[in-house]
Protein backbone atom coordinates (compact mmCIF):
# COMPACT_ATOMS: atom_id res chain seq x y z
CA UNK A 1 0.00 0.00 0.00
CA UNK A 2 2.81 2.13 0.46
CA UNK A 3 4.06 1.55 -2.90
CA UNK A 4 1.14 2.96 -4.45
CA UNK A 5 0.87 6.33 -2.32
CA UNK A 6 4.28 6.85 -3.46
CA UNK A 7 3.37 6.61 -7.38
CA UNK A 8 0.48 8.74 -6.37
CA UNK A 9 2.82 11.05 -4.86
CA UNK A 10 5.33 11.22 -7.13
CA UNK A 11 2.93 11.41 -10.62
CA UNK A 12 0.80 14.44 -9.07
CA UNK A 13 4.25 16.24 -8.27
CA UNK A 14 5.06 15.94 -11.82
CA UNK A 15 1.88 16.80 -13.91
CA UNK A 16 2.07 20.47 -11.40
CA UNK A 17 2.92 22.13 -15.14
CA UNK A 18 5.67 25.03 -15.00
CA UNK A 19 6.77 27.59 -11.81
CA UNK A 20 6.65 30.99 -12.65
CA UNK A 21 10.16 31.73 -12.27
CA UNK A 22 10.53 28.89 -15.44
CA UNK A 23 7.68 30.88 -17.17
CA UNK A 24 9.53 34.13 -16.77
CA UNK A 25 12.71 33.33 -18.27
CA UNK A 26 11.06 31.58 -21.55
CA UNK A 27 9.04 34.36 -21.76
CA UNK A 28 12.51 36.87 -21.28
CA UNK A 29 14.36 34.69 -23.94
CA UNK A 30 11.85 34.87 -26.27
CA UNK A 31 11.99 38.56 -25.60
CA UNK A 32 15.56 38.92 -26.52
CA UNK A 33 15.18 36.46 -29.41
CA UNK A 34 12.70 39.39 -30.67
CA UNK A 35 14.39 42.25 -30.44
CA UNK A 36 17.72 40.66 -32.35
CA UNK A 37 15.80 38.81 -34.93
CA UNK A 38 12.77 41.76 -35.81
CA UNK A 39 15.22 44.16 -37.04
CA UNK A 40 17.62 41.85 -38.53
CA UNK A 41 14.48 40.53 -41.01
CA UNK A 42 13.62 43.86 -41.74
CA UNK A 43 17.02 44.58 -42.98
CA UNK A 44 16.71 41.13 -44.94
CA UNK A 45 13.27 41.78 -46.67
CA UNK A 46 14.49 45.10 -47.92
CA UNK A 47 17.66 43.98 -49.03
CA UNK A 48 15.45 41.49 -50.92
CA UNK A 49 13.31 44.72 -52.38
CA UNK A 50 16.53 46.56 -53.64
CA UNK A 51 17.24 43.66 -56.52
CA UNK A 52 14.12 45.13 -58.20
CA UNK A 53 16.00 48.62 -58.31
CA UNK A 54 19.07 47.17 -60.02
CA UNK A 55 16.65 44.99 -62.41
CA UNK A 56 14.92 47.34 -63.47
CA UNK A 57 17.53 50.22 -64.07
CA UNK A 58 20.00 47.36 -66.18
CA UNK A 59 16.54 46.57 -67.95
CA UNK A 60 15.64 49.78 -68.72
CA UNK A 61 19.62 51.05 -69.77
CA UNK A 62 19.44 48.08 -72.02
CA UNK A 63 16.37 49.22 -73.69
CA UNK A 64 17.59 53.03 -74.05
CA UNK A 65 20.98 51.68 -75.95
CA UNK A 66 18.88 49.59 -77.86
CA UNK A 67 16.79 52.13 -78.83
CA UNK A 68 20.01 54.25 -79.47
CA UNK A 69 20.85 51.69 -81.73
CA UNK A 70 17.48 51.78 -84.18
CA UNK A 71 17.63 55.94 -83.90
CA UNK A 72 20.83 57.08 -82.95
CA UNK A 73 19.72 59.43 -80.43
CA UNK A 74 18.12 59.14 -76.69
CA UNK A 75 15.39 61.24 -77.35
CA UNK A 76 12.22 60.99 -78.77
CA UNK A 77 11.85 60.94 -82.46
CA UNK A 78 8.37 61.39 -84.45
CA UNK A 79 6.57 59.28 -83.29
CA UNK A 80 9.39 56.94 -81.47
CA UNK A 81 9.16 57.60 -77.84
CA UNK A 82 12.58 57.36 -75.68
CA UNK A 83 11.73 53.80 -73.43
CA UNK A 84 12.14 56.19 -70.37
CA UNK A 85 9.58 58.42 -71.76
CA UNK A 86 7.07 55.86 -71.97
CA UNK A 87 3.51 57.11 -70.65
CA UNK A 88 2.82 53.86 -69.36
CA UNK A 89 4.10 53.34 -65.69
CA UNK A 90 3.68 49.97 -65.51
CA UNK A 91 6.31 49.44 -68.30
CA UNK A 92 8.37 51.32 -65.66
CA UNK A 93 7.70 49.76 -62.88
CA UNK A 94 9.86 47.30 -61.37
CA UNK A 95 8.16 45.61 -58.09
CA UNK A 96 8.42 48.72 -55.88
CA UNK A 97 10.44 51.33 -57.81
CA UNK A 98 9.50 53.20 -60.43
CA UNK A 99 12.26 54.23 -63.45
CA UNK A 100 12.42 57.21 -64.91
CA UNK A 101 14.47 59.57 -67.22
CA UNK A 102 16.03 62.62 -64.69
CA UNK A 103 18.15 65.36 -66.06
CA UNK A 104 19.32 65.74 -69.71
CA UNK A 105 17.75 63.81 -72.34
CA UNK A 106 19.20 64.29 -75.92
CA UNK A 107 21.12 62.80 -78.53
CA UNK A 108 23.90 61.79 -76.18
CA UNK A 109 23.01 61.37 -72.79
CA UNK A 110 20.35 60.16 -70.49
CA UNK A 111 20.02 59.56 -66.71
CA UNK A 112 17.57 57.03 -65.28
CA UNK A 113 16.70 56.91 -61.91
CA UNK A 114 14.50 54.29 -59.74
CA UNK A 115 12.50 55.63 -56.96
CA UNK A 116 11.39 53.31 -54.27
CA UNK A 117 7.79 53.01 -52.91
CA UNK A 118 5.56 51.52 -50.39
CA UNK A 119 8.24 49.48 -47.92
CA UNK A 120 11.49 50.63 -50.55
CA UNK A 121 10.67 54.33 -49.75
CA UNK A 122 13.52 56.16 -49.15
CA UNK A 123 15.83 54.18 -51.67
CA UNK A 124 16.79 56.04 -54.57
CA UNK A 125 19.23 54.73 -57.18
CA UNK A 126 20.48 56.13 -60.59
CA UNK A 127 22.21 54.98 -64.07
CA UNK A 128 23.84 56.98 -66.50
CA UNK A 129 24.68 56.42 -70.82
CA UNK A 130 28.09 55.81 -69.26
CA UNK A 131 27.16 53.11 -66.43
CA UNK A 132 27.88 55.33 -63.96
CA UNK A 133 25.54 53.88 -60.78
CA UNK A 134 25.09 56.15 -57.63
CA UNK A 135 23.12 56.05 -54.78
CA UNK A 136 21.21 59.12 -54.29
CA UNK A 137 19.09 58.30 -50.84
CA UNK A 138 18.81 55.75 -48.19
CA UNK A 139 17.05 55.76 -45.19
CA UNK A 140 19.36 57.35 -42.29
CA UNK A 141 19.41 54.01 -40.57
CA UNK A 142 21.43 52.51 -43.62
CA UNK A 143 24.15 54.68 -43.75
CA UNK A 144 25.07 57.45 -46.83
CA UNK A 145 24.55 57.93 -50.36
CA UNK A 146 27.03 57.36 -52.59
CA UNK A 147 28.06 58.59 -55.92
CA UNK A 148 30.22 55.65 -57.71
CA UNK A 149 28.15 52.70 -56.69
CA UNK A 150 24.81 51.37 -55.69
CA UNK A 151 24.46 50.59 -51.71
CA UNK A 152 22.46 47.03 -51.53
CA UNK A 153 22.85 46.55 -48.00
CA UNK A 154 22.81 47.84 -44.50
CA UNK A 155 26.41 49.73 -43.81
CA UNK A 156 27.60 48.74 -46.86
CA UNK A 157 30.63 51.47 -47.75
CA UNK A 158 30.93 53.73 -50.56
Amino acid sequence: MQSITMRHRLRSTAARGFTLIELMIAVTIIGILAAVAIPQYRDYVARSRLSDASSGLTTMRAQMERYYQDNRTYANVGTFVSPCNNATASARTFGNFLVSCTGTLDATRFTLQAEGSGPSSGFTFTINHQDVRATTAVPSSWGSTCTSKWIMKKGDPC
